[in-house]
């Protein structure tokens, strides 16, 4: 497999009809932030690309139905948070392969520097991971990418102090991995 940035950009589903120039410009936009919505999600680094495809798909189908007042990401998070949950069921019973490559070596210019991310990053994505799925949705949304809980409910179809109610546990499980992944780490 080429690298992650060379064949995303290669490898855009087709977009043929003569009134989708903002569908494309919407994907053009927003398909780092529906990648990294996969991430945080869980989907492995491995399917992440097939599963970006998906939500594209189902973006498309329905974007003539899009609500052009209200904002995008929440959307398209809605459509990122269904297929990979439809990738869930399809790979519980999956093995991965070891040994396949993940995400591109970053290019920051100190190694320190570059490791001390990399770890962070990591603590951040293996303490999501321990966050229930549907709390998981809401504190992506309101803590990661600053939308609003009125509509995070409404991509999201829950009710509003739901949507509140999630995010208060949400936070709490976070902060508890964290502060677990750290001690195991030897950190304070």
């Amino acid at each position: 497999m080429t690298s992650m940035t060379s064949s995303r950009a290669r490898d855009r589903p087709p977009v043929d009809a003569p009134g989708d120039e903002s569908f494309r410009a919407v994907f053009d936009r927003e398909f780092d932030y529906v990648w990294t919505s996969l991430r945080r999600l869980g989907v492995r680094d491995s399917d992440r690309e097939d599963v970006a495809q998906d939500v594209f798909v189902r973006v498309h189908r329905q974007f003539p139905s899009y609500d052009r007042s209200r904002p995008i990401r929440p959307w398209l998070f809605a459509f990122a948070a269904r297929c990979a949950a439809d990738w869930r069921r399809q790979t519980r019973h999956r093995v991965e392969v070891l040994g396949t490559r993940g995400e591109p070596a970053s290019s920051t210019s100190s190694a320190d520097a570059a490791i001390a991310t990399a770890e962070d990053a990591g603590l951040v994505l293996r303490a999501l991971q321990s966050v229930d799925i549907d709390r998981r949705e809401v504190f992506i949304l309101h803590e990661l990418d600053e939308c609003p809980m009125k509509e995070i409910a409404r991509s999201l179809g829950i009710p509003l102090f739901t949507g509140y109610s999630r995010l208060r546990v949400a936070r709490k499980e976070f902060a508890a991995a964290v502060r677990q992944l750290r001690r195991a780490r030897g950190e304070p």
